[in-house]
């Protein structure tokens, strides 16, 4: 798995990307001038960046993704459960409930998640 990562402004600017992809790199500057209130030449100097991580690309002035929000966030999940819980989701899940409280709503669509799994073994 790839090492996937972002800071909190990245992220950001990311979603700008995820959300109006293909956009070209001028309007993607105008856009983070708007929503982040960067420079063109700050824009682009991220835009670099997470080019070269992998996770976007500038083909002639178009930028698209390389991976899509949910593969970035599905992999920072699995890379975050793997280093700090030994790879058990369940010890993530006791952890995530000692201090917040599932909805009924949650619960039901976690049990719905664990039998699907199970169907399809």
């Amino acid at each position: 798995m790839n090492d996937y990562q972002m800071g909190v402004i990245e992220s950001r600017f990311a979603d700008i990307i995820w959300e109006n992809e293909p956009i070209s790199s001028t309007e993607l500057a105008k856009r983070s001038e708007e929503v982040l209130s960067w420079k063109k030449s700050t824009a682009y100097t991220v835009l670099k960046r997470l080019c070269d991580k992998g996770i976007f690309q500038n083909n002639k002035g178009v930028v698209t993704s390389v991976i899509s929000r949910q593969e970035f966030y599905s992999a920072r999940s699995e890379k975050f459960v793997e280093e700090t819980f030994d790879g058990s989701l369940p010890a993530f899940l006791t952890a995530f409930t000692a201090r917040k409280s599932l909805t009924p709503e949650e619960a039901e669509y976690l049990r719905r998640m664990v039998a699907e799994y199970e169907e399809g073994r």
